[in-house]
């Protein structure tokens, strides 16, 4: 790795992290000894990167240090690329539209000597039609509308058929949208059922979003969902052992 790639790579570690990172764990992600890492910290201090911190406890980057957007690795620009790719090919209409737009934006930022990596990636994922008997089914709610009503912390009624045919009207709390490699998935809080609940976006014959909250921050919620998923998920491993 060329010292200047370093450099920018340990910034890129810093940036990540919401604590101090030691140098031993800086040399072991770029696969360098510690004494490099503490000869770049201090070349990096020394160009006024501010960076706090000092052997033995580790280092921290200020909030307030900024860099050029998109200074991207060519496996960042690959990472982009596969993402939106996928997206393109998984993901709702108004998702799949926003992920042409950046890969364009990416290729209109990119350093000239990148630009053959988004042109060619190295990697690739398969749109959903070219999956026989994988294509994606149709949904029967407004994904994009959906999302912002995570966001927003606002209920949604829905007109729900489930797998055996039968029908129920439920007001949710939505949580996350998820992409499967068929279908889409809304997990929610369930009133009627008063916990979680996963319905998929093709079996909703209807839905109406309401104008009211339910007044629970959307990270609390989130997390609440994935307390009840590793709780189901130790459950299962129990049963699994047992039988």
């Amino acid at each position: 790795m060329r010292r200047a790639d370093r450099l920018f790579q340990i910034i890129q570690i810093l940036r990540r992290s919401s604590r101090a990172v030691t140098a031993g764990e800086i040399a072991g992600e770029l696969e360098v000894s510690q004494r490099t890492v503490y000869r770049d910290i201090a070349d990096l201090v020394g160009q006024r990167v501010p960076i706090r911190g000092e052997t033995g406890f580790g280092y921290i980057l200020d909030d307030a240090f900024d860099m050029p957007p998109l200074m991207l690795t060519t496996d960042e620009i690959e990472a982009a690329v596969l993402g939106a790719q996928w997206v393109m090919g998984r993901g709702d209409p108004v998702l799949a539209r926003a992920a042409r737009d950046l890969i364009a934006k990416i290729t209109c930022v990119a350093p000239e000597r990148l630009r053959s990596v988004i042109a060619t990636p190295s990697i690739g994922t398969p749109s959903s039609g070219q999956w026989p008997g994988r294509s994606m089914a149709p949904d029967g709610i407004d994904l994009a509308r959906t999302r912002t009503w995570i966001h927003e912390g606002r209920k949604i009624v829905l007109d729900y058929r489930d797998e055996q045919g039968r029908t129920s009207r439920r007001t949710i709390w939505p949580v996350i949208v998820g992409f499967m490699e068929n279908a889409r998935m809304l997990a929610a809080w369930c009133e009627m059922r008063e916990d979680f609940r996963h319905f998929r976006a093709d079996r909703v014959l209807q839905a109406e979003f309401l104008d009211d909250r339910h007044e629970v921050r959307a990270s609390t919620l989130r997390q609440r969902w994935k307390r009840h998923m590793a709780e189901a998920s130790r459950a299962r491993q129990r049963a699994a052992a047992e039988a």
